[in-house]
C-alpha cells in the first residue's frame, strides 16, 4: 500500500496541506518567501505534488523543483528555511495523528528534495 493510501488518501493530504500552510504563514523564519503568492494556487500545487510523491495519482504538472525554487534561492532560501518547512510538515502530520513510522516516510520523501529545492 502506498504512503498516500496509508495516511488516508486525498482527504488526508488536503487537510495536511491546509494545516501546513497555516503554520508556514505564521512562521517568521519563512513566511516572507510566500509574500505575493496566490496561496490557493500554491496549496493546489502542493496537494498534487504530495499526492504524487506519496504514491497517489500523478496529476502534478508544476515546474521541476530546482527551477521552481530558483527565485527563492536568489532571495536567500537556505538549509535553515528548509529545516523549518520540514518541522512544520512533521508537526502537521503528528497533529493529524499520522503514525510515527509514516511521518518518517513522508519526511524522507520531503528530505530527498532538499538539494534540488536549494539549488545544490
Amino acid at each position: 500500500m502506498s504512503l498516500f493510501n496509508e495516511i488516508g488518501g486525498e482527504g488526508a493530504v488536503d487537510a495536511a496541506v491546509d494545516i501546513f500552510y497555516r503554520k508556514v504563514l505564521k512562521d517568521d523564519r519563512i513566511k516572507r518567501f510566500f509574500d505575493g503568492v496566490d496561496m490557493n494556487k500554491q496549496a493546489a500545487k502542493q496537494k498534487a505534488f504530495l499526492t504524487m510523491a506519496f504514491g497517489g495519482p500523478h496529476n502534478y504538472s508544476g515546474a521541476d523543483m530546482r527551477k521552481g525554487h530558483a527565485h527563492l534561492v536568489a532571495q536567500g532560501l537556505n538549509d535553515s528555511h528548509f529545516d523549518a518547512v520540514m518541522e512544520h510538515l512533521g508537526g502537521t502530520l503528528a497533529e493529524l495523528k499520522v503514525p510515527g513510522h509514516l511521518i518518517a516516510q513522508a519526511a524522507a520523501i520531503a528530505e530527498s528534495t532538499r538539494h534540488d529545492i536549494l539549488g545544490k
